[in-house]
């Protein structure tokens, strides 16, 4: 059995025991989440969010490109979220390229460049995670920036630490 079909297995029994009904859409918390899609990193159980609590949204490295500000703004103009969280974590891929020597190998691999542009590797946790707030502040299409912090989790120890913008 491949993993999908383990998956879909475990899709039919979560729907078999489902008991939460039908939830409102905002989320309860009114917060919107942003982290990276690491395997090792489990917003939800970390935050304590339950179903129906928060907007989680992820990718390689928790960075915020166009989509998370798309995301992020139809997250607080539609559906009333008034707070966001960004999480990196220690140990993250996104440390370990930059982004020519990707877009290269690539390249070398498929005879063009990626069509999305670049991967947005970086060198320092901390630098990211402030650059990243301070391009959630300067987007026009996100009305709420009043609490709009940033973290690093720690993979090793499960500690969360908060980086000061």
């Amino acid at each position: 059995m491949s993993t999908t079909d383990q998956l879909l297995q475990n899709a039919r029994a979560y729907a078999d025991r489902f008991t939460e009904g039908s939830l409102p859409l905002p989320p309860a918390q009114h917060v919107a989440v942003l982290a990276c899609m690491d395997a090792r990193l489990d917003p939800q159980a970390l935050l304590g969010l339950e179903l129906g609590d928060a907007h989680v949204i992820r990718n390689a490295g928790g960075v915020v490109t166009d989509d998370e500000l798309r995301s992020l703004a139809i997250s607080q103009r539609l559906l009333g979220t008034t707070e966001i969280i960004l999480i990196h974590h220690t140990d993250c891929g996104m440390l370990t390229f930059t982004d020519e020597d990707f877009a290269e190998a690539i390249a070398a691999d498929t005879g063009s460049r990626p069509g999305w542009g670049t991967a947005r590797a970086f060198g320092d946790l901390d630098d990211d995670v402030r650059a990243s707030i301070a391009r959630i502040r300067e987007e026009p299409s996100i009305p709420h920036k009043d609490s709009v912090r940033g973290f690093v989790y720690d993979v090793a120890d499960g500690t969360l630490r908060e980086v000061a913008a």
